[in-house]
């Protein structure tokens, strides 16, 4: 089995939301199995900043829905879906 590098974008719920705070508490989240790689800033507009999460995961069938599905229970997250997705060499 390989593994595949997906970045996930997480829209917080508005401009107000401490990104420092929710970085770390999508830190917390990641499942076991799952690395993660990072999580940058992407400004959206008009002060809004999305956050890009970098995990590694098993090449399996709903391999991200674990990491998504916990990201999107933290507080102050909006939506999360994978931005990008591919085979790690």
């Amino acid at each position: 089995m390989g593994e595949v590098v997906a970045v996930i974008k997480i829209m917080p719920n508005g401009v107000d939301v401490d990104l420092e705070k929710l970085k770390e508490n999508l830190a917390a989240v990641v499942p076991a199995g799952i690395e993660l790689n990072g999580i940058a800033e992407e400004p959206i507009a008009f002060g809004l900043v999305a956050l890009m999460a970098t995990v590694v995961v098993g090449d399996v069938e709903g391999g991200t829905d674990s990491v998504e599905n916990a990201f999107a229970e933290v507080p102050d997250v909006e939506s999360v879906q994978v931005a990008e997705i591919g085979r790690l060499l």
